[in-house]
């Protein structure tokens, strides 16, 4: 899953951006509002993380300006403890959840992945299908019944394509969800990917659609 992360405290950041890597995110962190609506209006992403206190654009602008350009990407707003006023705001503009700071990083996970959830219409937090179940939260994967050990790549190879049951998603599209758009990425990475997937799980789990992409199901 690939994550806009708008948040100009350089130790804040960077702790965020290592705490979500770590939950099966690929995090493109900007430190300034401008840089930040410009990402979220031109790339495409699942999930955005956004303080309101940012330079040059503020949080709240960066978040009208989405909205009226009919930009649907889900919003998770940070913003400091107490300031309701804000709060209100950040919701009536289009957000579509707040978290006070302080906060605590689990709760910033689950929230995220609640936001995930209902962008796609789904109501059960794991994802299934014939008998592979993966679960964003444990960040596992089951095989009828058997815990499959995958790489993090991997993993988020299959949590994208699984989330996208039924749809093709292209090759652009997946290593954008792998590495983010600052990454240089070997011409055979996710290949490799999908090779050793099927070699986990199952060869007909992923289908390859010749000249568009993978998908499931």
């Amino acid at each position: 899953m690939r994550l806009l992360l708008a948040e100009d405290d350089p130790l804040l950041g960077d702790g965020l951006k290592s705490a979500l890597q770590s939950e099966g995110y690929t995090v493109d962190w900007f430190k300034d509002g401008r840089q930040s609506l410009e990402a979220a209006l031109n790339e495409s992403f699942d999930v955005m993380v956004l303080d309101l206190g940012l330079p040059n654009l503020d949080g709240l602008d960066v978040l009208r300006e989405l909205r009226s350009r009919k930009s649907t990407v889900p919003v998770l707003i940070l913003t400091a403890r107490g300031n309701v006023n804000e709060r209100v705001t950040g919701l009536d503009l289009g957000a579509d959840d707040y978290l006070a700071k302080p906060f605590d990083l689990d709760e910033l996970a689950a929230r995220l992945r609640s936001l995930i959830r209902r962008s796609q219409g789904r109501s059960s937090p794991l994802l299934e299908h014939a008998d592979v179940v993966l679960d964003p939260a444990a960040q596992t994967v089951r095989k009828n019944g058997e815990e499959v050990e995958l790489t993090l790549k991997e993993f988020i190879v299959l949590r994208y394509l699984l989330e996208s049951r039924g749809r093709v998603v292209s090759r652009s599209r997946l290593e954008e969800a792998m590495y983010g758009w600052d990454v240089e990425i070997g011409s055979n990475a996710l290949e490799v990917h999908i090779y050793n997937l099927r070699k986990k799980l199952g060869q007909q789990l992923i289908k390859t659609v010749r000249g568009s992409g993978y998908r499931i199901g």
